[in-house]
């Protein structure tokens, strides 16, 4: 349960900092960057912040904390060592937020807040592809809470994080935001983000990102490193306000999952940048490595879920062939029509669609080009 989504491409790593996230449609795709058409980033470093800033956001630290909490899933009767921790915050009412990854395949989920005590966690409504859960909290009336933002942040505004980070208890990180509408490149992270250069790390997911007048702006999410030992952490949030309409939807009990065929990709980290590559590369990596795929570029994978749709559909992954040892498989060009070219064109086609909806992929096998039509199934059922 303490297990990261990551993947790595071009000197760089993903994180969803996870407390129990399941394997989406690929286990290692390789991001693109955080980027979008709309994105609003920083062209020159963030200046540090000042002393009056750091002083500020120290004090809303001691002032906020008693509403924020340590998310924990814990084997029956025993929470000596849990098989996860994240973080949230509670939002009034006896509601509480976090990263949906968090919860995600929780089993036994429970709530520590401030004084130590611990409640239970009920999953009121979530969006996966959002990363954002509702949670109902047992704790008792009065108990603390933070108030929702009632507009968007701004680049360069300070910010505070508070979380439990390599299984510190409720301890604060601040930087600036850094960037708007950011994009981990991957169909299985979320899109809009915002970007801090606050360095949180596995553990402070799901905790709150505050501005300098003690409102929450967003949900940690995802962080960015580089290879290169001793570089920052560039990390992603949620974005929230009071009148988010996917908080509304949470409110009234939505679950909407993220729609998945039940196949992964996983390849040696010195081969996983060919999840990406641009069709004119396709060939010479298929005979480079000695995979009988054809000259079509397209998206092949390696495994496929027991039981879940691509595996209904007879979905053949790669396999090797021992008489002659090489390599063969499907080879997926298109879904529903629309050309693709590798994996993430494939995630992110998929994602266009919903739980329950049938689909088409074209498909190169042994030379033919086949049909193939199958009804996507959400990701609890196949993966959680």
């Amino acid at each position: 349960m303490n297990s990261l989504r990551t993947a790595a491409a071009c000197g760089m790593i993903v994180l969803a900092l996870l407390l129990g996230a399941g394997v989406t449609q690929a286990q290692t795709t390789p991001p693109k960057g955080p980027a979008s058409t709309a994105a609003q980033r920083r062209l020159t470093p963030p200046a540090p912040l000042s002393g009056a800033e750091t002083a500020n956001l120290r004090a809303l630290y001691q002032k906020l904390r008693p509403a924020t909490l340590r998310l924990e899933d814990c084997p029956p009767n025993n929470c000596t060592e849990p098989d996860g921790v994240g973080s949230g915050f509670l939002i009034g009412g006896g509601y509480a937020l976090t990263a949906y990854h968090v919860v995600f395949d929780s089993k036994n989920l429970s709530a520590v807040t401030l004084d130590r005590k611990r409640y239970s966690v009920q999953v009121v409504g979530y969006d996966d592809q959002a990363d954002l859960a509702l949670l109902r909290v047992n704790v008792p009336a009065g108990t603390p809470f933070l108030p929702l933002a009632t507009a968007r942040p701004a680049v360069g505004d300070p910010v505070l994080v508070i979380g439990n980070g390599n299984g510190d208890f409720l301890t604060l990180k601040t930087g600036r935001l850094t960037g708007l509408n950011a994009d981990a490149g991957r169909a299985d992270f979320p899109p809009g983000t915002l970007e801090l250069n606050a360095q949180i790390v596995p553990g402070d997911s799901g905790g709150p990102v505050i501005n300098a007048r003690g409102e929450v702006v967003g949900v940690g999410s995802y962080i960015t490193l580089s290879s290169q030992p001793g570089s920052p952490i560039t990390a992603y949030a949620v974005p929230v306000t009071r009148g988010d309409a996917k908080l509304a939807d949470l409110r009234q009990g939505v679950k909407r999952d993220a729609p998945v065929i039940g196949i992964g990709l996983e390849l040696p980290p010195e081969l996983s940048p060919v999840t990406a590559l641009p069709p004119e590369s396709f060939v010479a990596f298929t005979q480079a490595y000695n995979l009988d795929l054809g000259s079509t570029p397209g998206a092949f994978f390696t495994s496929v879920v027991p039981g879940s749709p691509a595996a209904r559909a007879g979905l053949q992954p790669l396999r090797l062939d021992q008489k002659s040892q090489r390599l063969s498989g499907d080879v997926v060009t298109a879904v529903n029509g629309q050309r693709i070219y590798n994996f993430s064109d494939f995630q992110y086609a998929v994602r266009r669609y919903q739980p329950g909806q049938t689909i088409t992929l074209s498909v190169r096998r042994g030379g033919q080009t086949l049909e193939i039509r199958l009804i996507l199934a959400p990701r609890t059922q196949v993966h959680g």
